[in-house]
């Protein structure tokens, strides 16, 4: 329930152009879903409610927002929630960003079974670094990470890939913790081969299993030459400098949770066969420039990164996993001599953003002094259905 739906944007795209994409190509139930929510959000569809102001008159409609993850419009106040969660768990260390990325040679297969090479990707990252963690020549003991996943690449091809928000440190079986040596991690060249045949394992045992089907490119030579170009070159691993402090940490894993393939902001036009987005030049010193897409191919795009029904893109492990979250915490701040955060204070920021953005909102604009009171509620008016094909 906030600003009206701004005129250039995803769901402008989708509205402009969605009818020709539609006549070609059926979507799954999962993409529909997400379809008609980016179509739906603040809009009549979802319903809302009428506002006047208690001073000068001026009345307002408001639309509720879809809340769906894939939605560029919804993102914000998800964010802020989440990290306010998340302010309870970062521990006063510095923290490491690291991204794993897949070869794009497997994207036809992520294409066919997204959820399966998905949950390899996560497995096989988390091994990795839990492994790692646990050796003494490293660490030794247990250590704090997130992972987030990302699918896009700036004009929206898919490169997926996971980023990676760890605690520069351990918390070792005796309960002390030990720190990561200042500006150092784990070496980055072993953990690209660990994690390239951890993932290979898993890629070959789902083969067997049966989780991917007799395709053709799983058999014979195809299958083969697959194996030959994975295992031929080293798998991209990004390391950055550590982090400062737990404000910094947050503020920067914020950067990461949240994103969606395209935002609002990056759409610059919409002509009648065409949207030129904004894109950084990575081989250019990151430069912006404008790339124009045919509207076809950048619905397609875009499409690609619609995850699996109920598929969790963001992921705790170590001391933060779900199993014992509270008490490795507070382990791991005994052996840090730190105190535990103040649950009136977290409780104390998020109910501030909660009022301050309440206040935000109600606050009329065209006279600056009254306050919006809602008057009358505005019933929804679905979407028609999208056609479909086969399961999600």
């Amino acid at each position: 329930m906030v600003r009206p739906t701004p005129r250039l944007g995803l769901a402008e795209v989708l509205r402009r152009h969605g009818p020709a994409y539609l006549a070609a190509h059926p979507l799954s139930l999962a993409k529909a879903k997400v379809w008609r929510a980016i179509l739906a959000c603040r809009t009549a569809a979802l319903g809302g409610h009428v506002d006047v102001c208690d001073t000068c008159g001026t009345t307002r409609r408001v639309y509720f927002s879809c809340r769906n993850r894939h939605c560029p419009q919804c993102q914000t106040r998800a964010k802020e929630a989440w990290l306010a969660a998340r302010r309870r768990e970062v521990l006063p260390v510095p923290y490491f960003h690291l991204v794993f990325t897949l070869p794009h040679d497997l994207n036809g297969l992520i294409g066919q079974y997204p959820r399966v090479l998905y949950e390899m990707l996560f497995g096989a990252v988390s091994a990795t670094l839990t492994e790692f963690a646990a050796n003494p020549r490293w660490l030794g003991g247990t250590s704090s990470f997130t992972l987030v996943l990302h699918t896009w690449k700036q004009d929206l091809e898919r490169h997926v890939h996971v980023h990676v928000l760890m605690a520069g440190g351990a918390l070792k079986a005796d309960g002390d913790w030990v720190a990561a040596k200042r500006g150092f991690l784990f070496p980055d060249k072993a953990l690209s081969k660990v994690y390239r045949g951890k993932f290979l394992a898993a890629l070959k045992l789902a083969r067997q299993s049966g989780k991917l089907r007799a395709e053709a490119q799983l058999t014979g030579a195809p299958w083969s030459n697959l194996l030959a170009r994975l295992y031929r070159h080293d798998w991209v691993l990004y390391a950055k400098e550590p982090l400062g402090g737990p404000a910094q940490v947050l503020d920067y894993l914020g950067r990461y949770t949240h994103r969606v393939a395209i935002s609002n902001e990056r759409i610059l036009g919409i002509t009648a066969d065409a949207v030129s987005v904004r894109v950084r030049d990575s081989a250019h010193g990151n430069r912006r420039r404008t790339l124009k897409l045919p509207a076809q191919t950048f619905i397609e795009r875009f499409l690609l990164h619609v995850l699996p029904k109920g598929f969790k893109r963001i992921r705790h492990y170590g001391l933060i996993g779900p199993a014992h979250k509270a008490a490795r915490l507070a382990s791991a701040r005994a052996a840090l001599d730190a105190p535990a955060p103040d649950p009136a204070l977290v409780e104390s920021v998020e109910a501030f953003m909660r009022r301050i953005d309440q206040q935000q909102r109600m606050c009329c604009p065209h006279c600056g002094k009254g306050q919006f009171v809602t008057t009358a509620t505005i019933a929804a008016v679905p979407l028609p259905l999208l056609p479909l094909r086969g399961p999600p």
